[in-house]
């Protein structure tokens, strides 16, 4: 599957166990080209848990479009007009949208310096992260936020003039982030549209990343470059983020798309 190009491997382990191995999940996603594998496995409580390995095996916590591709089969699967989905990292909620698109609702940024997390207390508005000579750096003080995993942007005036492949692994293990982090390039169009691209922690640069979209209109919300509901656009596609007062959850909507089943 794929949600605005970010690849999936879905596997359904609701009656088959699906255990495997960092070495399986790096040649299962080389195999299929897919930016993360998913389990499907049962909840006592929800419709559904959902396990998240990145295409380096590395097992994690949150994946927003993969949240909207298990969301879209979960809802497909039951008819229900609303399904809850159980990761690691928080419960959450899908929903159809107009136009065959599917939303989830992503629940509410954490913007603590722990939360994200960092290794040292910090403004997480602008951190003290610098790539490039110190007196000139190419990039400095993105704004960090966590949706579930943890998320650097970097808000710039033209997005494609960044060599990312070459950027993104500076920023993913610098010492001030001990888990990580997602480094997302941000370019403001105006008040309702941004360009980004982001290389994802564990996989690199993807075509699309949900959680990257939910992260940089937060951050780009917070300092008043656009209005709290915009349009990302992506390598991939565009995923519409609204990020509502009325009860601080992220809400993203954008295509799905299966692209072959089988049964192994």
């Amino acid at each position: 599957m794929n949600g605005a190009g970010n690849a999936f491997a879905v596997f359904d382990a609701r009656s088959t166990p699906f255990a495997p191995t960092a070495d399986q999940v790096r040649q299962i996603a080389a195999d299929l080209q897919a930016d993360q594998v998913i389990a499907l496995e049962r909840d006592a409580t929800k419709d559904v848990f959902m396990r998240i390995w990145n295409s380096d095996g590395g097992e994690v916590a949150a994946c927003g479009n993969g949240a909207r591709a298990v969301a879209h089969l979960i809802l497909e699967e039951t008819g229900k007009p609303m399904v809850t989905i159980q990761t690691e990292a928080d419960m959450l909620k899908g929903f159809k949208a107009d136009g065959g698109l599917v939303t989830v609702d992503m629940g509410s940024p954490l913007m603590g310096w722990e939360d994200i997390p960092l290794a040292e207390k910090m403004d997480v508005r602008g951190v003290d992260v610098k790539v490039g000579p110190m007196d000139n750096p190419t990039l400095s003080r993105p704004a960090v936020v966590s949706m579930g995993n943890p998320h650097a942007v970097f808000f710039v005036k033209d997005v494609d003039a960044y060599d990312i492949p070459a950027l993104g692994p500076l920023v993913e293990w610098h010492p001030l982030f001990p888990e990580g982090t997602n480094v997302g390039f941000a370019q403001v169009i105006d008040k309702e549209t941004i360009r980004l691209r982001v290389w994802e922690r564990g996989a690199g640069l993807t075509k699309a990343c949900g959680t990257g979209a939910c992260a940089a209109l937060v951050c780009a919300a917070r300092a008043k470059l656009t209005g709290r509901k915009a349009r990302l656009v992506l390598d991939g596609g565009t995923l519409i983020i609204d990020w509502r007062e009325s009860d601080d959850h992220v809400y993203m909507t954008g295509p799905v798309e299966m692209e072959f089943e089988t049964v192994i």
